[in-house]
């Protein structure tokens, strides 16, 4: 395997690639690959979209499934989808916490950091973000700052996390995006995986928002 310095965790959402399409932008594409994660979730659309957006940007795109590790974790929508429904309404609603995987990006961050330290690289990406705050535990700055402390500590050569929108909204995503030029006509964010998003997920709504504001409209 070639050597490369970046490696985004990339999800096939319009955080993850629109981070991509950020660190290309600042390494004039030299050095990137990106990860992709399959963990159990209730559809592979995401993979999907996260195939396209590599193929895009003409880059590496390594897989990794995760799914033994949370085939057993219950009581989430995402991954117990035979007994859990996917809510609806605003994303930063209370019902939203059935969306909740615990210890998700503890998980995804661990792995990434050990895929990256294998091959040399030294900067591992994650895209979360201000609107994951409420909800999500561990997409929050106090999480973060830890997990970037145990990556230097956790190996000989010390994992970089780097956090770009940490703390920005979906609408401060969408306005780099754009300005970026990424293809959100390839990337998915909706928790069903239909053929077109359900408009009605806490991911489709937060979605909306986000391109209205910017006085766009979504691709999807």
């Amino acid at each position: 395997m070639d050597k490369f310095q970046h490696l985004v965790i990339l999800s096939g959402g319009l955080d993850s690639s629109t981070i991509l399409a950020k660190v290309i932008d600042e390494n004039d594409g030299k050095g990137v690959n990106a990860i992709h994660f399959y963990y159990g979730q209730r559809h592979q659309r995401e993979k999907q979209a996260a195939k396209k957006i590599a193929e895009f940007y003409k880059i590496p795109l390594h897989h990794l499934d995760l799914s033994n590790i949370f085939s057993s974790v219950k009581g989430n929508a995402l991954t117990d989808i035979d007994e859990v429904e996917i809510p609806e309404g605003h994303y930063t609603d209370p019902s939203m916490r059935l969306t909740v995987v615990p210890f998700r990006n503890l998980v995804f961050i661990s792995s990434g950091a050990a895929f990256a330290a294998s091959v040399g690289a030294s900067t591992l990406y994650i895209g979360v973000h201000a609107g994951d705050h409420a909800i999500y535990p561990d997409c929050r700055p106090e999480f973060i700052q830890a997990a970037r402390k145990v990556l230097k500590l956790g190996h000989y050569d010390a994992i970089s996390l780097k956090t770009p929108f940490l703390n920005d909204t979906k609408t401060g995503i969408v306005k780099v995006g754009i300005r970026l030029g990424v293809p959100y006509e390839l990337t998915w964010t909706c928790y069903q995986g239909e053929s077109l998003p359900c408009g009605k997920c806490g991911a489709c709504a937060e979605r909306s928002e986000a391109f209205s504001e910017n006085g766009a409209v979504d691709p999807l």
